[in-house]
Formats: structure tokens, sequence, C-alpha cells
């Protein structure tokens, strides 16, 4: 008996032991989130990744993501440059209630080289100029009507526009690639190629709010990962990093 316990006693220390160097069980670890689709403004290009990179993002002009919302695309989330097209997807039980989330501001840019020699927005009615807009149904284009008849310059400068496009970067890559003499863009899009371009202020008086607001979309499967990423695109970190790449907090300083 007293050489079985013994024996017993050696089987158990040599388990304790196997147990101890093995460790502590690991816990399981939690799936990671499935990564989100994302529609967002040309704007958004640069700053949303570097925001979150994990997602999935498309970017184009905001009424062209609206669209592709309304015929059933795949999308998680709409991030619009306007507060309309967000409300407007609202209203058609398309998506949840859109939260504003940042603001911005329209320059012109003229190429490093500036041929045409413009120096402010008034030049851009001397005769020859060439000039790129947006199209009026994406927003930077309506902002640029906006501006225009703030200045009482529409009729004149029109007259110049050469081209219209879909979203704002197309409009900032002809302007960069000299194929146009200025363009209207965002202040922080001309960020992005500040190397290539000279940006031209407009009056503040004359500007017209500029807001962004996303929302998540009603027939989103991920609903949850949905809302996070809009929790996080108001975050501290998130907005810090919204200004970092020229854009504007909301009055107040706080997302709504």
């Amino acid at each position: 008996m007293r050489r079985r316990s013994v024996a017993g006693l050696l089987a158990a220390f040599v388990l304790a032991a196997g147990a101890i160097a093995a460790g502590p069980a690991k816990p399981k670890q939690k799936p990671l989130p499935s990564p989100v689709t994302v529609f967002a403004a040309s704007s958004l290009t640069d700053v949303f990744p570097a925001i979150d990179s994990r997602q999935i993002y498309s970017f184009a002009g905001s009424n062209t993501l609206a669209t592709q919302i309304a015929n059933g695309a795949p999308a998680d989330i709409v991030a619009s440059a306007n507060t309309t097209i967000p409300n407007m997807l609202y209203t058609q039980g398309l998506v949840e209630k859109p939260v504003d989330f940042t603001r911005n501001t329209l320059v012109v840019v003229v190429p490093k080289t500036n041929p045409a020699d413009i120096t402010s927005v008034y030049d851009l009615t001397k005769s020859g100029v060439r000039i790129d807009i947006a199209n009026s149904s994406v927003p930077v284009g309506s902002y640029t009507l906006s501006i225009l008849k703030n200045m009482n310059l529409t009729t004149p400068v029109l007259a110049n526009v050469v081209s219209q496009e879909n979203d704002v970067r197309t409009v900032l890559t002809k302007v960069a690639l000299g194929q146009a003499d200025a363009g209207f863009v965002y202040a922080s899009d001309a960020k992005t190629v500040a190397g290539l371009v000279t940006v031209l202020k407009l009056p503040a008086w004359a500007q017209p709010k500029v807001t962004y607001a996303l929302a998540v979309v009603t027939r989103s499967p991920n609903q949850a990962a949905a809302q996070a990423f809009v929790k996080e695109v108001l975050s501290k970190a998130a907005q810090a990093k919204l200004q970092y790449f020229g854009f504007l907090p909301l009055p107040g300083g706080s997302p709504t």
C-alpha cells in the first residue's frame, strides 16, 4: 500500500509540474470585428484611412454615392460633403439619422507656374482664363456657385469655365497638371498637393456653410460596427486628425 501511495504521489507531482510548465490556459481571443464599407466624399480620401485604415472605403462625389445607395449598393456608412444628401437619404428611410462631423472652406487653386497670372478671384473674369469647377450636382460645385453669386461674379466667371467635373479631386488634379488655369476646391484638398498649386483664399463673407455629415445605412448587416465607426469619427483623436488634414471643427467644437 505504501509503494502504491508513493507511486501515486510521484504521478501527481509529474502532472502538476507539467501543468505549471505549460502555463495558465490562454483565454479565448475575441474575433476581430468585420470591417465596414464606407461610402465617402472624395475630399475625405486621405483623412478617413488615416483615422481608421481597417475599413473598406469607396470615394466619389456625394451625389454619386447617394445614387448608389438608393440602388442597393452594399454600404454600411455614407459620409457626404454636405448635410442635404444625408438628410434626403434619411427622409427616404435609407439611412439612420445623420450626424454632422466636420466643416470645410473653399479656395481657388492655380498651378505653381501660374501661366494666366491669377492673383485673386477677380482675375478669373479675364478673357482667355481656363477655369475648372465641379458640376452643380456635387456639393463643391453647388458651393462654388454660391460663392460666385455672393460676389456677383457668376456670369463673367462661368463664361470662362472649360470643364465641369464629377468630384473635387478631378478639379484639383487638372489644375495641378496645368490642364486648367484655376479651379475651386476645398481647402483640405488643396493641402494634399501643396507643392503643385498655389492657394488663393476667398473672403469669409462669401463662403457658404460647408458642413459634412455621415450616417449608418439602414439595411447595413453590420450595424454595431457601423455605429462604432461613427463614434470613432466623432472622437477627439479623429477630430484632431481631421483638423491636421485641413478640415475645420464644428461650431462649439463638439460634433452633434
